[in-house]
């Protein structure tokens, strides 16, 4: 027991395999990170708060070793919008700059921030209820374009299907809201579409149905980032 560090209970099967896939000292250090944060928030988290801060910080310090760099324009709406998350996204930044001797961009801290608000915990307001069931509906639709294009069945209780439906709820807010991403990282996009043309292809239909369904059009950013999340969930489940 004294060899011990941290320990997690009650944990859904999946969470417990999503764990595994993380690297341990990631999660442990999310999790030490979620004690303090808990405490400066207004609000609860959900019980998987630390498995999707420890997804997103391991995502992004493996992009940042792959010298892949993501611009995020709309840092300055969420530092204006949410105050007190963009506070505790400088404070994450600087702790994983100490702790894993690594120089994250300062994007990662709109990132992070955001991170921490998709993890709130569902609310009892019946407008934030409408809301989501308006966007379960459009993450139904959008779940069966990436099966029908790109010829998969997607585990929708797995983990990996839930920190793709975040991301999805996460660019449901910005569009529906007219804070979309502008282009930023075009010659990227243009490779990545080239690398990925199937994916690409999945993401050009979803674009059409949230054209169809919210007149909401999608930028080449915007494109980029579902290109490289649906692809993610193609690899997880076996494509």
């Amino acid at each position: 027991m004294n060899e011990i560090e941290r320990s997690f209970y009650h944990m859904e099967a999946k969470d417990e395999r999503i764990m595994q896939d993380l690297p341990a000292e990631v999660v442990i250090f999310s999790a030490k990170l979620l004690d303090i944060i808990a405490n400066e928030l207004p609000y609860q988290l959900s019980s998987n708060a630390v498995l999707l801060l420890a997804d997103h910080l391991a995502f992004a310090i493996e992009r940042n070793k792959r010298k892949i760099r993501l611009k995020m324009p709309i840092s300055y709406d969420v530092q204006q919008m949410y105050p007190l998350e963009y506070k505790i996204g400088k404070y994450v930044l600087r702790r994983v700059q100490k702790e894993f001797q690594i120089e994250l961009p300062d994007e990662e801290i709109a990132a992070i921030a955001m991170n921490l608000i998709n993890a709130k915990a569902v609310s009892d307001d019946l407008k934030e209820q409408m809301e989501i069931e308006l966007y379960k509906d459009m993450l139904d639709k959008i779940t069966e374009i990436v099966e029908n294009v790109c010829h998969l069945i997607i585990d929708r209780d797995s983990f990996d299907y839930a920190r793709f439906a975040t991301h999805l709820h996460y660019l449901f807010q910005r569009v529906r809201s007219g804070r979309a991403i502008d282009t930023e990282n075009l010659k990227l996009y243009k490779l990545v579409k080239e690398e990925y043309p199937k994916v690409s292809e999945c993401v050009d239909q979803i674009g059409e149905c949230l054209l169809n369904q919210w007149q909401v059009q999608l930028s080449e950013e915007e494109e980029l980032y579902l290109i490289l999340h649906v692809n993610r969930i193609c690899v997880k489940e076996g494509l």
